[in-house]
């Protein structure tokens, strides 16, 4: 429902504004989605999702953990005599068992090589809430952050959107793999300066979304000697640590700081946005975390965390569930081993129909070049493109445009949030939209309306894609179709 002007004055100016970024083609093709689902057998020619960075893979680990714990729920007859201590207030700072749990499972993840003190730990409504906890706490409105692009396009409300902080893309690029150079830090840096905007720090993803790339230690001692050398900030989005899949293994920037003293780094500088929402692939849990080695960062985000605080309820139960150290050797192992199977199955079905896609070892999606099917390397060939595959060939992916990329033709691909039967439709769906293309004739620039009609004319015309061989009964998955997922931070 639009807004008009006379609605328009009764909110205020943060809430009446654009800056939520939800004009962007990342949520159009949420709505797409939304308008008309896919599902294998009530509608089959529907639009495939794969705009949700979901780790739905390992459900069933989970499920069975909690059938054999009854007790970790205060809503079962074996745990319910925790409910009375459970359900009465809870101090900001959180259930110590929880914020423990935490602590030991963030270690873990990163390999046993460093430490988390519980105390330190501060909670927030997932990784969305976090983030802008994080920015209430470093910036004033009008400050900025410099964050390297392709960057996720949420940051925009994350970031932005009621804490007035500006974002200043890093520009990165396909030549180099799109690594974050120092040049690049200091470009953005001093355009900044010559704007007469207050750079308060740096934002990073790692590993990166979208990229499903991890950074290398050279490069994080980089970034280090960077904010301290600015005196900013760094922040660092880790919610992605326990998603990867292949070599190279994942480097937090708290094994970086352990290795200079406290004369080479600042250590009130650093802080740690993490999640359970997609290495454990809940969140619907809503469980973020702000970890920082700033005193007063942890006492100030406390304090906000009381406008977003993780239930007790799932406090408790994950307390119960981080703590079973047999459990999450599993869990980590196995979500590992089933992420590297479906990267490997999509990304060479994508190549047999010669797509391909920057080389990752982390995440839940891909980043496919699709830059031989634009017909000129522009952000209007992107949109065309773009819409044909939202409109024609119905699936969700996401323009990397709407990630900040400044070369058109990449696009981020999910393959994490649906079963193995959804991506062999999705598979054939992309191979037919390549084989389709391949066979026009590419007609001259200004024609590009026409030559868009006629692709979306052929693809529709041709044989139906679904394939009910494909969808018999043995074959299918048991978790089919999968649920949809609310348009918050749980399904980015």
């Amino acid at each position: 429902m639009g807004f008009t002007n006379k609605n328009h004055q009764l909110l205020s100016k943060i809430a009446a504004s654009d800056q939520h970024g939800e004009n962007s083609p990342y949520f159009d093709g949420w709505k797409a989605y939304d308008e008309d689902p896919f599902h294998p057998t009530q509608n089959p020619d529907g639009v495939i999702q794969m705009g949700l960075a979901e780790n739905q893979l390992s459900f069933d680990l989970i499920e069975e953990w909690i059938k054999k714990n009854p007790r970790a729920s205060i809503c079962t007859n074996e745990g319910v005599n925790k409910f009375k201590d459970i359900a009465i207030f809870q101090d900001y700072h959180g259930l110590r068992e929880f914020r423990n749990a935490i602590a030991k499972f963030m270690g873990r993840v990163r390999g046993g090589r460093v430490t988390y003190d519980p105390d330190r730990i501060v909670m927030s409504g997932g990784a969305t809430g976090a983030n802008e906890l994080i920015m209430f706490c470093l910036a004033d409105p009008g400050d900025a952050f410099l964050v390297p692009s392709p960057y996720y396009p949420a940051f925009a409300r994350d970031l932005r959107w009621r804490t007035g902080v500006q974002l200043l893309p890093v520009v990165c690029e396909s030549s180099n793999n799109f690594q974050i150079t120092k040049e690049a830090l200091e470009e953005a840096y001093e355009k900044a300066r010559e704007a007469n905007i207050r750079v308060k720090g740096l934002i990073i993803a790692n590993p990166s979304n979208p990229l499903g790339t991890t950074l290398d230690r050279e490069t994080l001692r980089s970034l280090v000697s960077f904010i301290n050398e600015k005196n900013i900030h760094l922040v660092c989005d880790e919610i992605y640590a326990a998603t990867v899949f292949s070599t190279p293994d994942f480097i937090s920037i708290s094994e970086i700081i352990e290795d200079y003293g406290p004369e080479y780094c600042n250590r009130d500088l650093i802080h740690i946005v993490y999640s359970l929402s997609k290495d454990m692939g809940l969140p619907g849990f809503r469980v973020g975390i702000v970890y920082s080695y700033n005193d007063a960062v942890v006492s100030c985000g406390r304090k906000m965390s009381s406008f977003g605080l993780v239930s007790t309820q799932t406090q408790h139960l994950l307390a119960t569930m981080l703590s079973d150290e047999e459990f999450v050797g599993r869990f980590l192992e196995e979500s590992s081993k089933r992420l590297a199977k479906r990267h490997s199955v999509f990304t060479k079905g994508l190549e047999q129909v010669g797509i391909t896609c920057l080389k990752s070892n982390a995440g839940l999606f891909v980043w496919m070049d699709l830059r031989p099917l634009l017909k000129e390397a522009t952000l209007e060939a992107e949109m065309v493109l773009w819409r044909v595959i939202i409109k024609d060939v119905k699936l969700n992916v996401s323009p990397g445009s709407s990630f900040q990329c400044t070369e058109p033709g990449w696009f981020r691909v999910c393959f994490a949030n649906m079963d193995d039967i959804t991506v062999q439709v999705a598979l054939q769906r992309i191979r037919k939209l390549v084989l389709v293309g391949q066979q026009k004739e590419p007609p001259p620039v200004k024609k590009s309306k026409q030559w868009q009609q006629n692709l979306r004319l052929s693809f529709s015309s041709r044989t139906r894609i679904y394939d009910e061989t494909v969808m018999s009964p043995h074959m299918m998955s048991p978790h089919s179709p999968i649920p949809q997922s609310p348009l918050v931070r749980a399904r980015t």
